[in-house]
């Protein structure tokens, strides 16, 4: 037995493909570099949902009423709600929604984690919530509600590159717990509930915040070599480096460094803090390197999603909650999956526990 189910194969999946030996991530046939060069998200669901879900025509219209009626739940948040972290406020809010498991039930739970992240956190502020406008594709809708203002086509295509590129990714922790309880046949709202309660957790979904963390400790190139040396020293990790599957590059990092690169070209990223970003990138691949030689601790895809959210506008503690916005299509395709092809997960386990006293 392999501590956290090391290598072992759980599921058979037509979804994604995570080859970590030479950092290739494919969706359903499609390369990650075609993905996110010729692709919005609402195009990556039509992807997942394929064969899981009856499609007709584009999926845009339907998302777009889909966030109108799981909108109308804003209306019921109160003030203990807005007060919790989002992920928290966000996670109670998708809980009120009916546990279904057609494509319109499965588009509710899509719309659910954008809707309800960008009204509690103008709530938070105390602002307004802004209603969406089915019109509007889903990426230039949510930075609509959450600013009040339209977006820019650089800032709507940076989201959706963001979006297709986290939808889906293997057996990953909070997708494996969609499954095992679409394994139940509990229905779509608990599998994405389950799938969320591990994302929120800071081994799966939390490590974007602490890169900005780690940019601002630095301050500027010039002095991150030096942070970095001594934080390692100190026991700390690196945020933004290494990763449980991929044994070289991210593929996922470079697609979002490139977005990233296009918010500054736009001025929407200021050029000192994508200068010190790529610095303190250079320093800590090549310390960790020169310190860690026998582990492959490469740039992963957290550190340019800390860049691209936060000029974006979403505070550090919403990266969770914009992480889930993408990959709920993901959990539901993989809940899918399993409802349809799968047996109940049930592993077995091995007792290592004292047994029951023997009378001499």
């Amino acid at each position: 037995m392999k501590s956290g189910l090391e290598d072992v194969v759980a599921a058979e999946t037509v979804l994604s493909d995570v080859d970590g030996k030479n950092g290739r991530l494919i969706v359903r046939g499609v390369s990650l570099d075609d993905l996110v060069t010729s692709s919005r998200y609402e195009d990556v669901l039509e992807l997942l949902f394929d064969g899981f879900f009856p499609m007709r025509g584009s999926v845009q219209p339907a998302l777009g009423a889909a966030r109108q009626e799981v909108f109308a739940h804003v209306a019921q948040t109160d003030p203990a709600l807005v007060a919790l972290p989002p992920v928290e406020g966000m996670r109670a809010l998708l809980a009120r929604l009916d546990d279904g498991d057609d494509l319109a039930a499965a588009l509710r739970l899509v719309a659910a984690p954008s809707v309800f992240t960008t009204a509690l956190l103008r709530l938070k502020a105390g602002l307004s919530p802004i209603a969406p406008d089915a019109g509007l594709p889903h990426a230039a809708d949510v930075l609509r509600m959450m600013t009040g203002t339209m977006p820019s086509m650089q800032q709507v295509s940076a989201l959706d590159r963001y979006l297709v590129t986290v939808a889906d990714h293997g057996l990953n922790a909070s997708t494996f717990a969609a499954r095992v309880v679409a394994s139940t046949q509990a229905g779509l709202t608990s599998s994405v509930l389950a799938a969320l309660s591990a994302l929120k957790g800071p081994l799966h979904g939390g490590a974007p915040g602490p890169v900005l963390d780690m940019l601002d400790a630095a301050a500027t190139p010039a002095n991150a070599p030096a942070w970095l040396e001594s934080a390692l020293a100190n026991g700390e990790r690196l945020m933004g480096f290494g990763h449980r599957v991929y044994r070289v590059r991210d593929p996922r990092a470079d697609a979002l460094k490139g977005a990233v690169r296009v918010l500054a070209g736009s001025g929407a990223i200021d050029p000192a803090r994508l200068a010190l970003a790529e610095a303190v990138e250079a320093a800590a691949l090549d310390l960790l390197k020169r310190k860690k030689p026998d582990r492959p601790l490469d740039t992963n895809v957290e550190f340019y999603t800390a860049l691209l959210l936060e000029a974006l506008g979403f505070s550090r503690e919403a990266f969770t909650c914009v992480f889930a916005m993408g990959r709920v299509g993901g959990w539901i395709a993989h809940a899918r999956e399993q409802a349809l092809d799968g047996r109940l997960i049930r592993p077995m386990s091995v007792y290592v526990g004292p047994m029951p006293q023997v009378a001499a």
